[in-house]
Protein backbone atom coordinates (compact mmCIF):
# COMPACT_ATOMS: atom_id res chain seq x y z
CA UNK A 1 0.00 0.00 0.00
CA UNK A 2 1.65 2.94 -1.51
CA UNK A 3 1.99 6.29 1.10
CA UNK A 4 -0.61 9.30 -0.08
CA UNK A 5 1.25 12.47 -1.24
CA UNK A 6 0.61 15.37 0.36
CA UNK A 7 -1.42 18.40 -1.63
CA UNK A 8 0.85 21.23 -2.52
CA UNK A 9 -0.17 25.02 -1.65
CA UNK A 10 -0.93 27.48 -4.33
CA UNK A 11 0.62 31.32 -4.02
CA UNK A 12 -2.93 31.95 -2.32
CA UNK A 13 -2.90 29.05 0.40
CA UNK A 14 -4.94 26.65 -0.93
CA UNK A 15 -4.07 23.47 -1.80
CA UNK A 16 -3.38 21.75 -5.46
CA UNK A 17 -5.68 18.72 -5.85
CA UNK A 18 -4.62 15.54 -7.02
CA UNK A 19 -4.61 14.00 -10.88
CA UNK A 20 -7.23 12.00 -9.85
CA UNK A 21 -9.64 15.09 -8.79
CA UNK A 22 -8.66 17.07 -11.62
CA UNK A 23 -10.11 13.66 -14.35
CA UNK A 24 -12.67 13.29 -12.07
CA UNK A 25 -15.28 15.49 -14.59
CA UNK A 26 -13.84 14.17 -17.84
CA UNK A 27 -15.41 11.41 -19.75
CA UNK A 28 -14.51 9.35 -22.29
CA UNK A 29 -15.73 10.68 -25.48
CA UNK A 30 -13.47 13.69 -24.72
CA UNK A 31 -10.34 11.63 -24.21
CA UNK A 32 -11.25 9.98 -27.77
CA UNK A 33 -11.07 13.21 -29.77
CA UNK A 34 -8.04 14.20 -27.68
CA UNK A 35 -6.55 11.36 -29.03
CA UNK A 36 -7.41 11.33 -32.79
CA UNK A 37 -6.03 15.17 -33.03
CA UNK A 38 -2.95 14.09 -31.51
CA UNK A 39 -3.35 11.36 -34.05
CA UNK A 40 -3.85 14.06 -36.65
CA UNK A 41 -1.34 16.37 -35.59
CA UNK A 42 1.62 13.15 -35.73
CA UNK A 43 0.53 12.47 -39.48
CA UNK A 44 0.90 15.35 -40.56
CA UNK A 45 4.52 15.59 -38.83
CA UNK A 46 5.01 12.45 -40.91
CA UNK A 47 4.07 14.25 -44.23
CA UNK A 48 5.91 17.26 -43.43
CA UNK A 49 9.38 15.35 -42.51
CA UNK A 50 8.49 13.25 -45.64
CA UNK A 51 8.01 16.34 -48.24
CA UNK A 52 10.98 17.74 -46.82
CA UNK A 53 13.43 14.63 -47.09
CA UNK A 54 11.84 14.58 -51.02
CA UNK A 55 12.22 18.59 -51.46
CA UNK A 56 15.91 17.92 -50.04
CA UNK A 57 16.58 15.03 -52.60
CA UNK A 58 15.04 17.29 -55.12
CA UNK A 59 17.50 20.00 -54.27
CA UNK A 60 20.75 17.79 -54.04
CA UNK A 61 19.77 16.82 -57.40
CA UNK A 62 19.51 20.27 -59.03
CA UNK A 63 23.23 20.72 -57.38
CA UNK A 64 24.81 17.96 -59.02
CA UNK A 65 22.80 18.68 -62.45
CA UNK A 66 24.03 22.24 -62.77
CA UNK A 67 27.54 21.08 -61.27
CA UNK A 68 27.58 18.58 -63.74
CA UNK A 69 26.74 21.13 -66.67
CA UNK A 70 29.10 23.71 -65.25
CA UNK A 71 31.86 21.22 -65.07
CA UNK A 72 31.17 20.34 -68.81
CA UNK A 73 31.32 23.50 -70.05
CA UNK A 74 33.87 24.36 -72.51
CA UNK A 75 33.00 28.22 -72.69
CA UNK A 76 33.56 30.43 -69.86
CA UNK A 77 31.35 31.39 -67.19
CA UNK A 78 32.57 33.85 -64.49
CA UNK A 79 29.48 35.11 -61.52
CA UNK A 80 31.00 38.90 -60.04
CA UNK A 81 29.14 40.64 -57.49
CA UNK A 82 28.82 44.62 -58.12
CA UNK A 83 32.38 45.58 -57.68
CA UNK A 84 33.73 43.18 -59.85
CA UNK A 85 35.01 40.11 -57.42
CA UNK A 86 33.97 36.72 -58.07
CA UNK A 87 31.40 34.48 -56.81
CA UNK A 88 31.32 31.35 -58.58
CA UNK A 89 33.55 29.85 -61.69
CA UNK A 90 33.10 26.73 -63.91
CA UNK A 91 35.91 24.54 -64.48
CA UNK A 92 37.01 25.89 -67.66
CA UNK A 93 37.79 29.43 -66.36
CA UNK A 94 39.82 27.51 -63.77
CA UNK A 95 41.77 25.64 -66.93
CA UNK A 96 42.17 28.52 -68.78
CA UNK A 97 43.83 30.58 -65.78
CA UNK A 98 45.38 28.00 -64.10
CA UNK A 99 43.91 29.04 -60.68
CA UNK A 100 41.72 26.97 -58.64
CA UNK A 101 38.33 27.84 -57.56
CA UNK A 102 39.36 28.81 -53.95
CA UNK A 103 42.31 31.18 -55.17
CA UNK A 104 40.04 32.97 -57.29
CA UNK A 105 37.04 33.22 -55.62
CA UNK A 106 37.50 36.97 -53.81
CA UNK A 107 39.49 38.29 -56.35
CA UNK A 108 38.81 41.28 -59.19
CA UNK A 109 38.22 39.72 -62.62
CA UNK A 110 40.13 43.25 -63.77
CA UNK A 111 42.99 41.81 -62.39
CA UNK A 112 43.05 38.38 -64.69
CA UNK A 113 43.63 40.40 -67.73
CA UNK A 114 46.81 41.35 -68.85
CA UNK A 115 46.90 44.89 -69.89
CA UNK A 116 45.37 48.12 -68.12
CA UNK A 117 43.69 49.09 -71.44
CA UNK A 118 41.56 45.67 -71.20
CA UNK A 119 41.39 46.16 -67.07
CA UNK A 120 39.64 49.66 -67.76
CA UNK A 121 37.50 48.35 -70.42
CA UNK A 122 36.02 45.73 -67.86
CA UNK A 123 35.43 48.29 -65.32
CA UNK A 124 33.59 50.66 -67.11
CA UNK A 125 31.28 47.46 -68.22
CA UNK A 126 30.51 47.41 -64.47
CA UNK A 127 29.96 51.17 -64.53
CA UNK A 128 28.01 51.77 -67.47
CA UNK A 129 25.94 48.81 -67.23
CA UNK A 130 22.93 48.36 -68.83
CA UNK A 131 19.66 48.32 -66.65
CA UNK A 132 16.30 46.49 -67.00
CA UNK A 133 15.77 44.13 -69.51
CA UNK A 134 18.28 45.04 -72.11
CA UNK A 135 21.18 42.32 -72.64
CA UNK A 136 24.96 41.89 -72.45
CA UNK A 137 28.06 44.04 -74.28
CA UNK A 138 30.25 41.74 -76.29
CA UNK A 139 34.07 42.50 -76.29
CA UNK A 140 37.58 40.73 -77.04
CA UNK A 141 39.60 40.66 -74.38
CA UNK A 142 43.27 39.64 -73.57
CA UNK A 143 42.89 37.05 -70.67
CA UNK A 144 46.03 36.30 -68.45
CA UNK A 145 46.61 32.00 -69.32
CA UNK A 146 48.06 29.67 -67.14
CA UNK A 147 51.52 30.09 -68.77
CA UNK A 148 51.58 33.66 -68.49
CA UNK A 149 50.74 34.50 -71.69
CA UNK A 150 48.05 36.14 -73.70
CA UNK A 151 44.54 34.48 -74.68
CA UNK A 152 42.10 36.41 -76.80
CA UNK A 153 38.90 35.44 -75.70
CA UNK A 154 35.42 37.19 -76.43
CA UNK A 155 33.41 37.93 -73.59
CA UNK A 156 29.74 38.60 -73.22
CA UNK A 157 29.39 40.61 -70.35
CA UNK A 158 25.56 40.63 -69.09
CA UNK A 159 24.07 42.24 -65.58
CA UNK A 160 22.28 40.22 -62.82
CA UNK A 161 19.83 42.13 -61.43
CA UNK A 162 17.83 42.05 -58.39
CA UNK A 163 13.99 42.20 -58.51
CA UNK A 164 13.87 45.57 -57.72
CA UNK A 165 16.04 45.81 -60.86
CA UNK A 166 19.03 47.33 -58.88
CA UNK A 167 22.67 45.98 -60.41
CA UNK A 168 23.62 43.14 -57.99
CA UNK A 169 26.38 41.45 -59.94
CA UNK A 170 27.33 41.01 -63.84
CA UNK A 171 27.19 37.48 -65.54
CA UNK A 172 30.58 37.27 -67.81
CA UNK A 173 30.83 34.27 -70.59
CA UNK A 174 33.17 33.74 -73.16
CA UNK A 175 35.19 31.54 -75.74
CA UNK A 176 38.64 31.89 -76.72
CA UNK A 177 38.59 33.45 -79.91
CA UNK A 178 41.70 31.27 -81.67
CA UNK A 179 39.14 28.43 -81.21
CA UNK A 180 36.67 30.76 -83.36
CA UNK A 181 39.29 31.54 -85.93
CA UNK A 182 40.18 27.84 -86.13
CA UNK A 183 36.67 26.41 -87.11
CA UNK A 184 35.90 29.58 -89.35
CA UNK A 185 39.45 28.37 -91.21
CA UNK A 186 38.04 24.95 -91.43
CA UNK A 187 34.66 26.18 -92.73
CA UNK A 188 35.94 28.19 -95.38
CA UNK A 189 38.43 25.05 -96.50
CA UNK A 190 35.07 23.14 -96.67
CA UNK A 191 33.24 25.29 -98.66
CA UNK A 192 36.06 25.92 -100.90
CA UNK A 193 36.25 22.56 -101.50
CA UNK A 194 32.51 22.14 -102.03
CA UNK A 195 32.90 24.97 -104.56
CA UNK A 196 35.35 23.47 -106.12
CA UNK A 197 33.35 19.98 -106.22
CA UNK A 198 30.20 22.28 -107.63
CA UNK A 199 32.24 23.10 -110.59
CA UNK A 200 33.62 20.16 -110.96
CA UNK A 201 30.27 18.52 -111.39
CA UNK A 202 28.87 21.34 -113.79
CA UNK A 203 31.63 21.10 -115.54
CA UNK A 204 31.45 16.84 -115.83
CA UNK A 205 27.62 17.47 -117.03
CA UNK A 206 28.35 19.65 -119.60
CA UNK A 207 30.78 17.31 -120.83
CA UNK A 208 28.31 14.61 -120.86
CA UNK A 209 25.76 16.98 -122.73
CA UNK A 210 28.21 17.69 -125.17
CA UNK A 211 28.93 13.95 -125.95
CA UNK A 212 25.40 13.55 -126.31
CA UNK A 213 25.41 16.68 -129.05
CA UNK A 214 28.59 15.13 -130.94
CA UNK A 215 26.13 14.14 -134.14
CA UNK A 216 24.60 17.46 -134.24
CA UNK A 217 27.40 19.45 -133.84
CA UNK A 218 28.95 17.35 -136.61
CA UNK A 219 25.86 17.82 -138.76
CA UNK A 220 26.38 21.88 -138.02
CA UNK A 221 29.72 21.87 -138.88
CA UNK A 222 29.35 19.66 -142.45
CA UNK A 223 27.67 21.94 -144.22
CA UNK A 224 29.54 25.57 -143.73
CA UNK A 225 32.68 22.67 -144.62
CA UNK A 226 31.34 21.19 -147.36
CA UNK A 227 30.50 24.11 -149.55
CA UNK A 228 34.02 25.92 -148.34
CA UNK A 229 35.86 23.11 -149.77
CA UNK A 230 33.76 23.06 -152.73
CA UNK A 231 34.57 26.68 -153.29
CA UNK A 232 38.46 25.77 -152.53
CA UNK A 233 37.96 23.01 -155.51
CA UNK A 234 36.36 25.62 -158.09
CA UNK A 235 39.17 28.01 -157.30
CA UNK A 236 41.48 25.63 -157.75
CA UNK A 237 40.10 24.78 -161.30
CA UNK A 238 39.90 28.44 -161.88
CA UNK A 239 43.71 29.06 -160.92
CA UNK A 240 44.30 26.44 -163.32
CA UNK A 241 42.85 28.04 -166.26
CA UNK A 242 43.79 31.60 -164.87
CA UNK A 243 47.65 30.35 -165.54
CA UNK A 244 47.16 28.41 -168.90
CA UNK A 245 45.95 31.89 -170.06
CA UNK A 246 48.36 34.31 -168.30
CA UNK A 247 50.91 31.98 -170.14
CA UNK A 248 49.54 32.50 -173.18
CA UNK A 249 49.59 36.10 -172.71
CA UNK A 250 53.22 36.03 -171.86
CA UNK A 251 54.86 34.11 -174.99
CA UNK A 252 52.03 35.43 -177.65
CA UNK A 253 52.76 38.85 -176.98
CA UNK A 254 50.07 42.09 -178.12
CA UNK A 255 50.14 40.71 -181.96
CA UNK A 256 47.82 37.54 -181.92
CA UNK A 257 44.93 39.26 -180.00
CA UNK A 258 42.27 36.93 -182.17
CA UNK A 259 43.81 33.73 -180.99
CA UNK A 260 43.90 35.43 -176.95
CA UNK A 261 40.04 35.93 -177.58
CA UNK A 262 39.84 32.64 -178.59
CA UNK A 263 41.74 31.08 -175.47
CA UNK A 264 39.47 33.46 -173.35
CA UNK A 265 36.32 32.30 -174.09
CA UNK A 266 37.22 28.80 -174.23
CA UNK A 267 38.66 29.55 -170.58
CA UNK A 268 35.61 30.84 -169.64
CA UNK A 269 37.71 33.20 -168.24
CA UNK A 270 34.87 36.15 -167.87
CA UNK A 271 32.51 33.30 -166.39
CA UNK A 272 35.53 33.25 -163.76
CA UNK A 273 35.98 36.47 -162.91
CA UNK A 274 32.88 36.69 -162.22
CA UNK A 275 32.20 33.49 -160.07
CA UNK A 276 35.74 34.92 -158.17
CA UNK A 277 33.34 37.25 -155.76
CA UNK A 278 30.86 34.91 -154.60
CA UNK A 279 33.39 31.78 -154.45
CA UNK A 280 35.22 34.21 -151.80
CA UNK A 281 32.38 35.31 -150.37
CA UNK A 282 30.88 32.21 -149.99
CA UNK A 283 33.93 30.74 -148.43
CA UNK A 284 34.18 33.65 -145.71
CA UNK A 285 30.67 32.93 -144.45
CA UNK A 286 31.54 29.27 -144.10
CA UNK A 287 34.36 30.29 -142.15
CA UNK A 288 32.37 32.63 -140.37
CA UNK A 289 29.40 30.11 -139.75
CA UNK A 290 32.23 27.54 -138.57
CA UNK A 291 33.87 29.64 -136.32
CA UNK A 292 30.89 30.51 -134.34
CA UNK A 293 29.72 27.28 -133.81
CA UNK A 294 33.06 26.31 -132.76
CA UNK A 295 32.90 29.60 -130.16
CA UNK A 296 29.89 28.29 -129.39
CA UNK A 297 30.81 25.02 -128.08
CA UNK A 298 34.00 26.69 -126.08
CA UNK A 299 32.03 28.85 -124.54
CA UNK A 300 29.51 26.30 -123.69
CA UNK A 301 32.07 23.78 -122.84
CA UNK A 302 34.31 26.45 -120.21
CA UNK A 303 34.03 26.91 -116.89
CA UNK A 304 31.76 29.86 -117.00
CA UNK A 305 33.10 32.48 -114.96
CA UNK A 306 32.96 35.38 -117.54
CA UNK A 307 31.12 38.70 -116.61
CA UNK A 308 28.06 38.78 -117.05
CA UNK A 309 27.08 40.16 -120.80
CA UNK A 310 24.16 41.79 -122.58
CA UNK A 311 22.57 38.92 -124.78
CA UNK A 312 19.15 37.48 -127.00
CA UNK A 313 17.77 34.46 -125.15
CA UNK A 314 15.45 33.98 -128.37
CA UNK A 315 19.02 33.05 -130.29
CA UNK A 316 20.40 31.14 -127.11
CA UNK A 317 17.14 28.96 -127.26
CA UNK A 318 17.15 28.70 -130.87
CA UNK A 319 20.92 27.44 -130.93
CA UNK A 320 20.08 25.07 -128.48
CA UNK A 321 17.47 23.56 -129.92
CA UNK A 322 18.96 23.06 -133.77
CA UNK A 323 21.67 21.46 -131.39
CA UNK A 324 19.76 19.11 -129.90
CA UNK A 325 17.38 18.91 -132.77
CA UNK A 326 20.61 17.47 -134.47
CA UNK A 327 21.17 14.50 -133.23
CA UNK A 328 17.06 13.53 -132.09
CA UNK A 329 14.82 11.22 -134.26
CA UNK A 330 13.58 12.50 -137.58
CA UNK A 331 10.07 12.25 -136.28
CA UNK A 332 10.33 14.43 -133.06
CA UNK A 333 8.79 18.00 -133.66
CA UNK A 334 9.87 21.19 -131.71
CA UNK A 335 7.36 24.00 -132.08
CA UNK A 336 8.75 27.43 -130.59
CA UNK A 337 6.80 30.36 -130.50
CA UNK A 338 8.84 33.37 -129.14
CA UNK A 339 9.50 37.35 -129.65
CA UNK A 340 12.43 38.41 -132.10
CA UNK A 341 14.01 39.49 -128.97
CA UNK A 342 14.23 38.25 -125.25
CA UNK A 343 16.80 40.72 -124.01
CA UNK A 344 18.50 39.24 -120.61
CA UNK A 345 22.12 40.09 -118.68
CA UNK A 346 24.08 36.87 -117.21
CA UNK A 347 25.71 33.97 -119.41
CA UNK A 348 24.45 33.30 -122.29
CA UNK A 349 26.52 29.89 -122.20
CA UNK A 350 25.23 28.59 -118.86
CA UNK A 351 21.41 29.63 -119.59
CA UNK A 352 21.63 27.93 -123.22
CA UNK A 353 22.56 24.12 -121.10
CA UNK A 354 20.07 24.74 -119.61
CA UNK A 355 17.32 24.59 -122.12
CA UNK A 356 19.55 22.25 -123.50
CA UNK A 357 18.84 19.93 -120.30
CA UNK A 358 15.28 20.53 -120.29
CA UNK A 359 14.85 20.41 -124.33
CA UNK A 360 16.95 16.72 -123.79
CA UNK A 361 15.05 16.09 -121.05
CA UNK A 362 11.69 16.51 -123.00
CA UNK A 363 13.29 14.59 -126.13
CA UNK A 364 13.62 11.44 -123.60
CA UNK A 365 10.19 11.76 -121.69
CA UNK A 366 8.14 11.84 -125.17
CA UNK A 367 10.33 8.75 -126.94
CA UNK A 368 7.76 6.28 -126.80
CA UNK A 369 4.83 8.65 -128.15
CA UNK A 370 3.88 8.02 -131.78
CA UNK A 371 4.63 11.58 -132.49
CA UNK A 372 6.69 13.55 -129.75
CA UNK A 373 6.12 17.24 -129.69
CA UNK A 374 7.76 20.21 -127.57
CA UNK A 375 6.26 23.29 -127.64
CA UNK A 376 8.70 26.35 -126.13
CA UNK A 377 6.50 29.85 -126.10
CA UNK A 378 8.26 33.12 -124.43
CA UNK A 379 6.48 36.18 -122.99
CA UNK A 380 8.69 39.58 -122.74
CA UNK A 381 7.43 41.73 -119.05
CA UNK A 382 8.85 44.58 -117.76
CA UNK A 383 10.80 43.00 -115.25
CA UNK A 384 11.37 39.45 -116.48
CA UNK A 385 11.56 37.26 -119.18
CA UNK A 386 9.28 33.85 -119.21
CA UNK A 387 9.66 30.77 -120.75
CA UNK A 388 7.37 27.70 -120.93
CA UNK A 389 8.60 23.83 -122.60
CA UNK A 390 5.31 21.77 -122.67
CA UNK A 391 6.07 18.25 -123.94
CA UNK A 392 3.20 15.53 -124.66
CA UNK A 393 5.18 12.93 -122.62
CA UNK A 394 3.47 10.87 -119.95
CA UNK A 395 4.07 13.78 -117.45
CA UNK A 396 6.11 13.80 -113.98
CA UNK A 397 5.54 11.39 -111.02
CA UNK A 398 3.70 12.71 -108.42
CA UNK A 399 6.06 11.08 -105.81
CA UNK A 400 8.97 12.69 -108.31
CA UNK A 401 7.79 16.36 -108.18
CA UNK A 402 8.73 17.18 -104.86
CA UNK A 403 12.70 15.40 -105.43
CA UNK A 404 13.07 16.56 -109.25
CA UNK A 405 15.75 19.19 -108.99
CA UNK A 406 17.77 17.24 -106.14
CA UNK A 407 21.10 15.84 -106.82
CA UNK A 408 21.43 13.00 -108.08
CA UNK A 409 17.85 12.15 -108.11
CA UNK A 410 16.56 10.92 -111.96
CA UNK A 411 13.55 8.49 -112.82
CA UNK A 412 15.93 7.76 -115.78
CA UNK A 413 16.99 3.67 -115.73
CA UNK A 414 20.24 3.38 -114.24
CA UNK A 415 23.10 4.36 -116.96
CA UNK A 416 20.99 6.59 -118.67
CA UNK A 417 21.20 9.39 -116.24
CA UNK A 418 23.30 11.24 -113.65
CA UNK A 419 20.41 13.44 -112.05
CA UNK A 420 22.39 16.29 -112.16
CA UNK A 421 20.75 18.09 -115.27
CA UNK A 422 18.26 19.15 -113.51
CA UNK A 423 20.19 20.31 -110.47
CA UNK A 424 22.41 22.14 -111.91
CA UNK A 425 20.28 23.51 -113.93
CA UNK A 426 18.15 24.66 -110.96
CA UNK A 427 21.40 26.01 -109.92
CA UNK A 428 22.58 28.31 -112.98
CA UNK A 429 19.23 29.90 -113.10
CA UNK A 430 18.91 30.50 -109.02
CA UNK A 431 22.39 32.27 -109.47
CA UNK A 432 21.02 34.47 -112.52
CA UNK A 433 18.12 35.71 -109.56
CA UNK A 434 15.32 33.87 -111.52
CA UNK A 435 13.01 30.97 -110.73
CA UNK A 436 12.28 26.81 -112.05
CA UNK A 437 8.99 24.94 -111.65
CA UNK A 438 7.92 22.16 -112.90
CA UNK A 439 4.13 20.37 -112.60
CA UNK A 440 1.81 18.57 -114.44
CA UNK A 441 -0.44 20.05 -117.86
CA UNK A 442 -4.34 19.23 -117.50
CA UNK A 443 -4.16 17.89 -120.61
CA UNK A 444 -0.98 16.04 -119.89
CA UNK A 445 2.86 16.36 -120.27
CA UNK A 446 4.99 17.44 -118.42
CA UNK A 447 5.46 22.15 -118.16
CA UNK A 448 8.43 23.65 -117.04
CA UNK A 449 8.11 27.39 -116.22
CA UNK A 450 11.79 29.65 -116.75
CA UNK A 451 11.13 33.06 -115.48
CA UNK A 452 14.64 35.23 -115.18
CA UNK A 453 14.73 38.98 -114.52
CA UNK A 454 15.55 40.99 -117.23
CA UNK A 455 18.88 42.71 -115.31
CA UNK A 456 20.53 39.15 -114.18
CA UNK A 457 21.33 38.06 -111.06
CA UNK A 458 24.14 39.14 -108.50
CA UNK A 459 25.98 35.96 -108.99
CA UNK A 460 25.83 35.89 -112.81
Amino acid sequence: MTAKRPARPLLDGSLLPEPAQLLDGVNEKVWIEVIQKMDEVYNDLLQYEVALEQNNAALEESHRFIASILASMSDILVVCDRHGRIEEVNPAFQRYTGRTESALKGTLIFDLFTDPAARQTAESLFIHAPSGDQGGQDVELLLQAEDGGAVPVSFNWTPRLSGTGKLIGMVVTGRPVGELRRAYRELRQTHEDLKRTQQQLLHSEKMASLGRLVAGVAHELNNPISFVLGNVLALQRYAGRLQTYLEAVHNRGCDCIPELEELRSELRIDRIMEDMSPLIDGMIEGAERTRDIVDGLKRFSALDREAAERFNLAEVVERAVRWVAKSAPPHFAVHTELPEALPLRGSPGQLQQVVMNLVQNALQATAAQPAPLLEISGELGEREVRLTFHDNGPGIPDEALGHLFDPFFTTKPVGEGTGLGLSISYGIVERHGGRIVASNHPQGGAVFRLTLPRDGGTAA
